[in-house]
Order: C-alpha cells, then sequence, then structure tokens
C-alpha cells in the first residue's frame, strides 16, 4: 500500500506541513509547578526530527485556578510557563516541526484533595461528574465568562510565543465535554437545555479565540462522542444530529475538527463505513484528524493500565486517507514509544516499529 498521500503536505490558512501525521495529545506529568523543563522541550524535539508532521502538545491548563488536576500538568499561563512552552516551540522549530498546543481545562474530573487549591471546588456546567455525582455547585454565570476569556487569553499567549495553531480540549468528559454533554450539563438557563445552548460554551471559546488572534492562525477542536465517565455516551446518534452539532462550531471559527474515537477503523453510523472524522469532514467540509489506536491492536484505555499493545497494519487508514475521508492522521502510543515512528513508516521500515509498553508512559523517551 503506497504512503504517498500521508507523506503529501498539507497547508490551511498558515499551518503548512510536510505529511499528515500528527503526535496526538497525551498527557505527560513531567512539568513541575506547571513549567515544562527541557526535558519536556526534547521530549517533543525528538518526535519532530522522528518526521511528525505536526505536533499537538499534551493538555496544559488556562488560567483558571480550578483548571487542572496536577502540580505537574504543565500550565499555558504565567511568564514561566510560557517561558518554557517558548524553548519547545523554537526546539520544535529548530527541528523542521510544527507545534500547537492543547488548550485545556478537567471541568469536574478534577479531584479537588489532589489538586492544586484544594480548598477550591472543581467547576462544571452543573456540578456534575457524571449523571447523579455531583461534586460541586453549578458553574456561575461570572465563572463561565471568566473561563471564555482564559482560553482566549492562552490562544493570544500561543501566538505571541510562535506555536503554529491552538487546539481546543473539548473531548473526552472535561469541562467543554461536560457543557456539549446532556448527562453533565443539567443548566436552564442559555448554557444549558437544547444542543445549540450545550453548545454555546465553545461556540464563545472559539469566537473568543478568533478575535484574540490574527485570522490565519489556525483553531483546532478535538470532540469526541464518548466520555471517560461513559465509554458508550454519545453526542449524537444518527448523522442528521451530528450536523446539528457541529454546524455552530464549524461557522463560530473552527478550522479543524480533531475527531477522537477508540478505533479509528470502526464505522460511526450504521449503514456508512465513515467514521466520525469521516461524518464530520462530510458535514462540514472542513478537514479533520483521525484519531485512535493508530498502528496498534488495542484501545487507548490499556495504556493507562499499564497494558501492552501489539503493532497493526496501517494499509486501511493509508486506504481512507487516499480516498479522501480524512485529512490528517493522529498517532499516539505508537508515537510515545518510537520517536521516529513517522520515519520508519515513511520508508518501509515496518519491520523496526517497536511494540508498545505500557512502561512508556513512566518516561519522557
Amino acid at each position: 500500500m503506497s504512503n504517498t498521500t500521508l507523506f503529501s503536505s498539507f497547508n490551511l490558512k498558515s499551518l503548512s506541513l510536510d505529511n499528515r501525521i500528527v503526535m496526538a495529545p497525551m498527557t505527560r506529568q513531567f512539568s513541575p509547578n506547571g513549567v515544562p523543563t527541557d526535558e519536556v522541550a526534547g521530549y517533543y524535539q525528538r518526535r519532530a526530527e522522528g518526521g511528525t508532521g505536526l505536533i499537538i502538545t499534551e493538555g496544559t491548563t488556562v488560567n483558571d485556578k480550578v483548571a487542572t488536576m496536577g502540580a505537574t500538568i504543565p500550565r499555558f499561563h504565567g511568564e514561566d510557563a510560557l517561558s518554557g512552552w517558548k524553548k519547545v516551540v523554537n526546539d520544535v522549530h529548530n527541528a523542521g516541526g510544527k507545534i500547537m498546543p492543547q488548550l485545556w481545562h478537567v471541568g469536574m474530573a478534577r479531584v479537588a484533595d489532589n489538586a492544586p487549591h484544594s480548598e477550591l471546588p472543581s467547576a462544571g456546567p452543573s456540578g456534575l461528574f457524571k449523571p447523579g455525582k455531583q461534586g460541586a455547585e453549578p458553574m456561575t454565570v461570572e465563572h463561565i465568562e471568566s473561563v471564555i476569556e482564559a482560553f482566549a487569553q492562552a490562544a493570544a499567549d500561543a501566538q505571541k510565543i510562535g506555536m503554529d495553531g491552538v487546539e481546543i480540549h473539548g473531548a473526552h468528559g472535561y469541562l467543554v465535554d461536560q457543557f456539549f454533554w446532556e448527562g453533565t450539563n443539567q443548566r436552564t438557563d442559555s448554557w444549558g437545555g437544547s444542543m445549540e445552548n450545550r453548545g454555546r460554551f465553545a461556540v464563545e471559546i472559539i469566537k473568543a479565540i478568533r478575535a484574540a488572534t490574527s485570522d490565519n492562525f489556525p483553531i483546532v477542536l478535538r470532540y469526541s462522542q464518548w466520555k471517560q465517565q461513559d465509554y458508550t455516551a454519545r453526542l449524537a446518534n444518527t448523522p442528521q444530529e451530528l450536523e446539528q452539532f457541529l454546524t455552530q462550531l464549524s461557522d463560530a471559527g473552527v478550522d479543524i475538527f480533531h475527531c477522537s474515537q477508540r478505533r479509528y477503523w470502526e464505522n460511526e453510523f450504521e449503514g456508512s463505513d465513515l467514521n466520525l472524522a469521516g461524518w464530520t469532514k462530510k458535514i462540514t467540509g472542513k478537514p479533520t484528524i483521525t484519531v485512535g489506536s493508530v498502528g496498534l491492536n488495542d484501545d487507548f484505555f490499556g495504556a493507562f493500565k499499564g497494558q501492552d499493545s501489539n503493532t497493526r497494519s496501517v494499509d486501511d487508514l493509508l486506504e481512507r486517507l487516499d480516498a479522501g475521508e480524512f485529512d490528517l492522521v493522529a498517532v499516539g502510543r505508537a508515537l510515545l514509544q518510537d520517536p521516529n515512528w513517522a520515519n520508519k513508516i515513511k520508508e518501509g521500515r515496518t519491520d523496526e516499529l517497536k511494540q508498545y509498553s505500557g512502561k512508556a508512559l513512566s518516561t519522557l523517551s
């Protein structure tokens, strides 16, 4: 199977990539007091040197006291943290790569007792981690508006230090997704209720980021049907519902949709072979990133339990990319294990691909 399309260039606004391989964001807790170190910079630099076209960083938190769940998760605010990220940017660019931060607020996934500012309750649209599990009072409108501004400021700072775009983490049951999902958003004001209202928080973040950055600065939105709270949850049960969900986000200014599935090869709706990224591109006409166990046999939940995973052929992935079902391919654990994954695929050195080991989570190799 030819990998010509995978290693073709991709251009959108100010973003120019040498190939279609994206490093997926993966939480790494190696930033003391939220500040990326030289070791963090080296970790990303090695992936750029290994041929990865675009790096999307681990989740990095916006300026809200309850945005993070741990003191070693990097933040994207404060001179010390931004200085650390500036070194990351420079090192990746010097290696010929492109990079953007994933902007993150964990919402009700934060366990207050284990997090900075443990005296403060966690934040969510209705104070629910999952249906029936109340952990805090609903967010005030003032808090909602301040978090929107925090995302916008982080994006402005990202552009200022030379990042090549930003990704909003709107997936996997964190704050933005907690607004999307009616299981955790039971508000009765303009921030909850209908699908349009549940999407308003993300829409306002997207608009605020666009206002705070130049028009050619790419905005990526990552979203998922599944949640960490419920792997079977769905925001949309039909293509028509998915269109209703996506249209206002696309209109607000999303440039690329990053469509998270547990396994990219699974079709999203009965009667069609398209996966989530395929449907999203068909509905919005916007470029999409597919992701979900690329190059591995197993989905990634096992990784967080330290489980290993065998390598998997990417032939079917290349066929779908060639057919135009999606535009970019995000690789997670396979790149975590092997910084040179992209170059090995390009050069046909598939026999050298390393089996994923759960131990890779414990280092910045």
